[in-house]
């Protein structure tokens, strides 16, 4: 007791013996002239040494709005016309209330048979009847009620739900506010403490006068509490989708990769027509393909490069190929885009490497963008990893290889690869890993080697170059516990604090 007694803080002191009295906030607040955060502060730290059980709750409070305020003094709409109304007929024009109040009180007043409408001279008219003066003489359940008010949503008595439901359906009349409520209560250690002599002279820090002078030797201070709450500070750090992406930008540059970047604007010659996918191809479809108004078309490379490209498709130029057999359109090659795909850059690359670069490694993580509908596993940006390898001593063990070591990097020890179709490579694969938690084998994505329809108008020469493309989003989705994928890009500052760090 005594220890306790000693930790005390100042609000703490004067908190505790009010606790005597009542076990009710705003009677504690009452009673020590403190300030409502103070008391609240003062009781979670009694509550964490153990003094007193403390939790919160909420209750729905109904209150007045804006409009629920002037109709407690001058009474509803409805009272008001049945007042106008009384003795005379009176046409709706000369009513003073607005149409919305209006519109309202007569619908409420025919259904409760107060008033009579008839139309003369193109407009309506209205008179009281009978029923209507009878009302007249009493408060209807709907004002009882808003006199009644502040009133707790769970002590409505039947008829004042009845009067809720029907006043809540109108504007500004009455509103529901959430109040904090705290439960108070003592504990045999809290009660004991009550009963305890508190020391009154306890200093609660040290000052430099006190240490020039020596006065601290005769004083006794405060003891710390160091089991108390103390405000949680969240440093500052990298949103956590580029905490993955630097990670994965390390990963590749370890395994002696270079890191190749390009605009997200290309046009299709680059993002479809490079990569020999015909321009028939319903990928290259409005509903696939995100395609820019202004400008609607680019620059096409040089015409030698162009006319390669062009035999590909039209006949397989060179390589044994039958290629797609129809006759390419250079306008559709010039047309803008949103890539789809990274593997744009790979293909630039290729265009621009020279024999005496070989052996080379190339790596990318970017952002890539499909006309997609938006759902908990698609969005219609996403993120991709490429990757290419051009060696003429490359070969598909190789491929195998860099894809085990990079997941191995990201946190899946275990891989495995099945056959697949691409358009643009032969032999090609999708990539599976073992999910370390749930034990499950999840698809990331697909790779393979290049064809020659591919490589060789581009790198003049049709040597092995390996490739991997594989979705980016998925592989860190579940080191974050992430299953909705749009929860990724939402901001949520909560999230975004809370989400442990990258740490592989």
């Amino acid at each position: 007791m005594e220890n306790i007694a000693k930790s005390l803080h100042p609000l703490e002191r004067k908190v505790l013996p009010a606790l005597k009295e009542s076990l009710v906030l705003g009677d504690i607040i009452k009673n020590t002239g403190l300030k409502e955060v103070e008391v609240v502060r003062a009781l979670q730290w009694l509550s964490n040494k153990g003094v007193i059980k403390l939790d919160s709750s909420f209750n729905e409070i109904i209150n007045l709005g804006g409009n629920g305020l002037i109709y407690r003094e001058k009474g509803l709409p409805e009272r008001q016309i049945l007042k106008i109304l009384s003795g005379k007929q009176k046409k709706v024009s000369e009513i003073g209330l607005s149409k919305d109040e209006i519109g309202v009180s007569i619908g409420v007043l025919k259904k409760k048979s107060a008033i009579q409408t008839e139309k003369k001279y193109e407009e309506l008219v209205l008179s009281i009847t009978d029923q209507g003066k009878n009302l007249l003489k009493k408060e209807s359940l709907e004002e009882l009620f808003l006199k009644s008010l502040p009133k707790n949503i769970k002590e409505l008595k039947p008829e004042e739900k009845f009067a809720f439901e029907e006043l809540k359906k109108r504007k500004d009349i009455i509103k529901v506010d959430a109040k904090k409520v705290w439960n108070i209560s003592l504990t045999d250690q809290g009660k004991k403490l009550l009963n305890f002599k508190l020391q009154e002279n306890l200093v609660e820090s040290l000052s430099q006068e006190m240490l020039r002078t020596g006065s601290w030797k005769n004083k006794e201070f405060r003891k710390y509490d160091i089991k108390i709450n103390v405000p949680k500070i969240n440093g500052g750090r990298r949103h956590f989708v580029n905490q993955a992406m630097q990670f994965a930008k390390k990963s590749w540059i370890e395994m002696g990769f270079k890191e190749m970047t390009g605009p997200i604007v290309n046009t299709s010659f680059w993002n479809f027509d490079a990569l020999f996918t015909a321009q028939n191809h319903p990928v290259r479809d409005m509903q696939d393909t995100f395609f820019i108004k202004d400008p609607g078309k680019g620059k096409l490379p040089e015409k030698m490069l162009v006319d390669n490209i062009r035999a590909v498709h039209e006949n397989g130029w060179n390589l044994g190929s039958k290629g797609w057999k129809y006759q390419w359109d250079e306008e559709e090659a010039k047309k803008n885009v949103l890539r789809t795909h990274t593997t744009v850059l790979s293909a630039k690359i290729l265009a621009k490497l020279k024999k005496s670069d070989w052996p080379a490694k190339y790596f990318a993580v970017g952002r890539c963008f499909r006309n997609e509908t938006l759902d908990w596993c698609h969005l219609f940006e996403f993120n991709q990893t490429e990757g290419i390898v051009v060696d003429p001593n490359a070969n598909f063990k190789h491929l195998l290889g860099y894809l085990k070591n990079f997941f191995k990097k990201m946190g899946y020890p275990h891989a495995r690869f099945r056959p697949a179709f691409f358009p643009y490579t032969s032999h090609s694969l999708e990539i599976e890993v073992l999910h370390p938690v749930h034990k499950k084998w999840i698809e990331l994505g697909g790779a393979g080697i290049f064809r020659p329809e591919v490589v060789k108008p581009l790198l003049g020469e049709d040597v092995p170059v390996l490739a991997w493309g594989p979705g980016f989003d998925r592989i860190y989705m579940e080191y974050y516990k992430i299953t909705d994928i749009r929860d990724l890009y939402k901001n949520n500052l909560k999230q975004m604090k809370e989400l442990k760090l990258w740490l592989r």
